[in-house]
């Protein structure tokens, strides 16, 4: 697999092609199976699945390859020189105490717009459909919780939607969005609940540990799912970004949920992009020890999940205007 394919076939192949990397690091040996069209992002993820060493904390070595090259995330193996043959050096350092590292996920917050001749062009290609049938081959989603008939799908983000990550506080509840465990007590009444974050299983874990979300008596959460779940796409106007394909879900469970029945919360638009149709942008809640007094987003969100929660499919609603739905709903409730 090389970056001196000069036909537009002979760079699609190099693309789909799968390559057996041997993944040298800590005295043992790991093999890792990728595809030209993965990034080093993916890469870093897959050696993470074998080793436990975060992405953010791997260095990766290769004979012929700047470093710099190994280091970019974004950069793809189609135009690396790898070769089955040759092993790969990754050195770094398995964090077990993570909660002294706060901060695991980079910090994202120049999200963007793409348009929606491109949001089309990246759900419907090819090569981002065989990355999501990839993905739902080797990420299993284990369910804390059963799936229940006749229940909706509420899919929600962690850090800066139910978590404001990056402030600091000497308990973590004073980082929690205001009204978490009523809103999700009364989302639960009408929707599974399934938390899926860019970080890690352990720091999922460890955070809705820590705010009770995983022990609440009111609601449960049917599954969590991490960065694993995750894979990369491309655009023209942006390049290379990892997102939430919901599809990974609606293949697993598909008597349970599909695109009819599931609405994802992200203060991320990019994480949607798979998916436009069934996420809304919620507002980033940032500076927690400020805005705790003001923030309502969580007690408006309830009142738009319960006003859609009997319609037959949520497909066809545009949540970009969800405040706006909520406004109308209360007026007919007030007139009637």
């Amino acid at each position: 697999m090389s970056s001196s394919s000069s036909s537009p076939t002979a760079a699609a192949e190099a693309s789909e092609e799968e390559l057996t990397l041997t993944v040298k690091w800590s005295g043992k040996e790991y093999t890792v199976r990728v595809c030209g069209d993965d990034s080093i992002g993916e890469l870093k993820r897959r050696i993470c699945q074998l080793t436990n060493v975060l992405p953010k904390r791997q260095k990766l070595l290769y004979p012929k390859v700047m470093g710099s090259r190994l280091s970019n995330d974004a950069v793809l193996l189609s135009e690396l020189p790898l070769k089955s043959s040759l092993k790969m050096t990754m050195i770094g350092t398995v964090e077990d105490d993570i909660i002294v590292d706060q901060v695991e996920a980079p910090e994202i917050i120049d999200d963007f717009e793409l348009g929606q001749e491109e949001v089309v062009d990246i759900k419907d290609k090819e090569i981002n459909k065989q990355k999501l049938a990839r993905r739902i081959s080797l990420y299993k989603i284990e369910l804390k919780n059963p799936c229940r008939p006749g229940k909706k799908l509420l899919v929600l983000d962690i850090d800066y939607t139910l978590f404001d990550h990056r402030s600091t506080a000497e308990n973590p509840l004073q980082l929690m969005r205001p009204y978490l465990h009523e809103f999700l007590t009364a989302a639960y009444s009408e929707y599974d609940i399934m938390i899926w974050s860019a970080t890690s299983m352990k720091w999922v874990e460890l955070k809705m540990g820590q705010l009770g979300v995983l022990t609440n008596p009111n609601y449960k959460i049917t599954a969590l799912l991490d960065h694993m779940a995750m894979i990369t796409v491309q655009s023209d106007s942006h390049g290379i970004f990892d997102c939430k394909p919901l599809g990974l879900i609606w293949a697993q469970f598909p008597e349970f949920y599909s695109s009819k029945n599931t609405i994802m919360f992200d203060d991320l638009k990019r994480n949607f992009v798979m998916n436009p149709q069934n996420g809304l942008t919620i507002r980033p809640f940032r500076k927690a020890h400020q805005s705790r007094e003001s923030d309502q987003e969580l007690v408006k969100l309830t009142q738009y999940l319960l006003a859609i929660a009997d319609l037959d499919d949520l497909s066809g609603l545009d949540h970009r205007n969800w405040e706006f739905f909520v406004e109308d709903n209360s007026k007919r409730r007030r007139q009637n």
